[in-house]
């Protein structure tokens, strides 16, 4: 099992910008797919990105490339997500998952919130 503890949420003005951390722990980090998702109010959670455990693959959303990017630092445990040019729409919990391969997720972090002002 990975334990996934997420941070960087907040408030945040339209057009703003931060970049959310995923720190993992337990299983070899270095060996999971690396998620993110969206889920807001009363919606469907939504897939937002995911890096190969080597970083070499992503794979994204096209609605949201430009905007947000993914990365990760294996050295660190730990996978970002970078969120620019933001919008009230994109308020929600944002949460990282960790699995065998893109698309198989096992792990999830209990995620962290971001709201954004327009």
């Amino acid at each position: 099992q990975v334990q996934l503890v997420e941070s960087g949420g907040g408030l945040v003005q339209a057009g703003g910008s931060l970049r959310l951390s995923c720190a993992a722990s337990g299983r070899t980090f270095s060996r999971q797919a690396m998620g993110w998702f969206r889920q807001a109010p009363g919606k469907e959670r939504e897939f937002i990105a995911a890096v190969s455990w080597s970083g070499g693959s992503i794979y994204a959303t096209d609605s949201m490339k430009g905007r947000f990017t993914i990365s990760r630092d294996n050295a660190k445990n730990t996978v970002y997500l970078q969120m620019d040019s933001l919008k009230p729409e994109d308020t929600a919990n944002y949460f990282c998952a960790a699995g065998p391969r893109f698309h198989i997720y096992s792990d999830w972090g209990q995620g962290t919130k971001i709201t954004v002002s327009s």
